[in-house]
């Protein structure tokens, strides 16, 4: 953007993520010597991961036992650790550039001509190619396209045989991204929740000093705060409104 080319963002989402991964394939991938997973490491894992069944009760009433074939914890710190693992070779043979954090996917790049939109079209049937073949499918419905730079020529793109949705406002890991880089958008949600908690603390909790400061600090704040690397506001009316916080 800086150089003044077009870019294009694809936004992608897995279904379930955490839920799908195969524990077989997963320990197929641990196996492997380039994790420097082995020994008593390996051995300790793949027990974590086999020989697990579960059940549901709901007033007292029990579903019979299954096998847990898929899945990695959530609530640990292995299971997020272990997905990161299952997924580290998604960007093999992408051309363009790729982000990810947890099953939050992103694939960007320069859309100057035709060219550029076939290398990322490519680029998108590898990825589901991936996860075809590793069984972590994308919830095509959810996966989107941002067309960022005032000259960008909009070129559609397909996932699996199916037209992805253009938008031009999206939230990123919390943070609301628009197609003009402006950030008023994100402001507006960070003063509606922070004033949604003034609220609140005004409502119901004894007005001492000490104790304010302290849910100021803890549940008002951090709403202001949340990656403001990434969205600081330099315009004076996205300055002057969360400054009434």
């Amino acid at each position: 953007m800086d150089t003044g080319d077009d870019v294009d963002v694809v936004f992608l989402d897995f279904a379930k993520a955490f839920d799908k991964v195969p524990h077989q394939r997963l320990i197929l991938k641990l196996d492997l010597e380039s994790h420097g997973i082995t020994g008593k490491l390996l051995s300790w894992i793949t027990n974590w991961l086999t020989n697990r069944k579960q059940r549901v009760c709901i007033n007292g009433i029990k579903s019979s036992w299954i096998w847990v074939l898929s899945g990695v914890p959530q609530g640990s710190v292995l299971g997020p650790i272990l997905f990161l693992i299952y997924i580290n070779d998604l960007d093999s043979g992408i051309k363009n550039w790729i982000l990810k954090f947890a099953d939050d996917t992103r694939i960007f790049g320069a859309i100057k001509n035709t060219d550029d939109q076939c290398m990322m079209q490519k680029d998108l049937n590898t990825l589901l190619q991936w996860t075809k073949e590793w069984q972590m499918l994308f919830n095509v419905e959810k996966c989107k396209v941002m067309h960022l730079g005032r000259n960008n020529k909009q070129y559609d793109y397909t996932l699996d045989n199916t037209p992805l949705d253009t938008v031009s406002v999206e939230k990123d890991l919390g943070i609301v991204m628009s197609n003009d880089l402006k950030v008023s958008q994100q402001c507006t949600q960070a003063y509606v929740k922070a004033n949604r908690m003034l609220g609140v603390i005004n409502r119901t909790i004894n007005k001492s000093r000490f104790i304010l400061l302290n849910l100021y600090k803890s549940i008002v704040r951090p709403h202001l705060e949340y990656c403001t690397a990434a969205w600081s506001p330099h315009y004076i009316k996205d300055k002057d409104l969360l400054e009434r916080i």
